[in-house]
């Protein structure tokens, strides 16, 4: 890419979108293409085939998708596999058709069998059944990945995918409803914090500016005792977690690669498919004592074996990308402590602005 090639980033204000676009900006990009939901809904194809036509992005980064944990999934899975489909089916279709030079397609590391081998490599796609508490999600996701194929196929286009493993990071979703599990330990171990020192005015204005508390929080944060942070499943399942700014280096380290390494990539025999991730796990209860030491927690940790695990591990084989010459290069716990200061600022910022409106 050139520094004044135009390039759309399709969600640019969510996790990935926003680390795209603040690692562009730091490389001297200076033709990017943003639009917000309620300026360009990528759910409705006219709107979408008549902004391709209109704005011809030579470059384009598909991170628009609608995102959740395994509450989520469970929760709304029409949307989860609906909503995805739509997206993707339209701003890939769109691409082809106003012939966009390059196009990277971001998916989830969800979209591998349940039990796969591990570390997965990208071969492993569509060889056993999926995680049935995220099927729907990573169906899309499977889908999205056979249509840049079959346009590469058939068109001849330049469409690669790219499977990053658990993220995080600034612009996290910290609303316990809907995000992952990094975000959600951050929060609940800072709210646990607040509700054990009585701070309710601090723990009402982070409910509003991220969602509501689990009710043993809130019961704590009454009483002002001993606290207690839950976390869902055994705590046994193994994760890999990638800092989201990693994830911004590595795509446009693939879209910047020269034409005979990228070629190759899009022509592979199973499929054009890369895995971005940092190629090391940690289980759910030493990720939970993790942030727990970052945030300064000091009371009770305990896992509800109730609740479902999810996969049992995934962890990501990164030989493909490795073999090109990309590494990730922020640590788990520098991570976490970066994740964790912007959530603090961000809560801060958020609590000026209540305030001011309420004067």
């Amino acid at each position: 890419m050139e520094k004044n090639s135009t390039i759309y980033i399709a969600g640019h204000t969510g996790l990935v979108g926003s680390a795209l676009v603040r690692r562009l900006e730091k490389e001297g990009f200076s033709n990017l293409i943003l639009r917000r939901h309620s300026e360009l809904d990528l759910e409705r194809q006219v709107e979408v085939e008549d902004f391709f036509d209109k704005e011809r992005p030579e470059y384009v980064f598909l991170a628009a998708a609608k995102v959740g944990g395994i509450h989520a999934n469970n929760t709304y899975p029409a949307e989860f596999i609906y909503r995805n489909l739509v997206i993707q089916n339209n701003v890939i279709h769109s691409a082809w058709k106003a012939k966009v030079k390059r196009f990277i397609f971001l998916g989830s590391s969800c979209i591998y069998p349940r039990d796969c081998s591990q570390p997965m490599k990208e071969e492993y796609l569509l060889t056993g059944p999926l995680e049935a508490t995220n099927e729907p999600y990573a169906i899309a996701k499977i889908a999205g990945i056979k249509m840049c194929q079959s346009y590469n196929r058939q068109y001849g286009t330049n469409y690669l995918a790219v499977m990053p493993t658990n993220l995080y990071g600034p612009n996290d979703n910290f609303d316990l409803d809907e995000s992952h599990v990094l975000a959600a330990l951050i929060r609940k171990f800072h709210l646990a914090g607040l509700a054990a020192s009585g701070k309710m005015e601090k723990i009402e204005k982070d409910e509003m500016i991220f969602g509501p508390l689990p009710p043993e929080l809130k019961e704590a944060a009454e009483k002002s005792g001993e606290t207690v942070v839950t976390v869902w499943g055994t705590g046994t399942p193994f994760r890999e977690f990638l800092h989201v700014d990693d994830l911004a280096d590595a795509c446009l380290f693939l879209m910047n690669l020269d034409e005979k390494l990228f070629v190759p990539l899009i022509a592979a025999v199973s499929v054009p498919l890369v895995n971005i991730g940092v190629g090391k796990d940690i289980t759910i209860k030493d990720l939970a004592e993790l942030v727990r030491n970052v945030v300064g927690f000091e009371g009770k940790l305990v896992f509800d074996s109730s609740k479902p695990d999810g996969t049992p591990r995934k962890l990501l084989d990164i030989s493909r990308i490795r073999t090109l010459g990309w590494e990730p290069g922020i640590s788990l716990s520098d991570g976490i402590l970066k994740t964790y200061e912007f959530y603090l600022k961000k809560s801060e910022e958020r609590a000026e602005t209540l305030t001011s409106r309420l004067v």
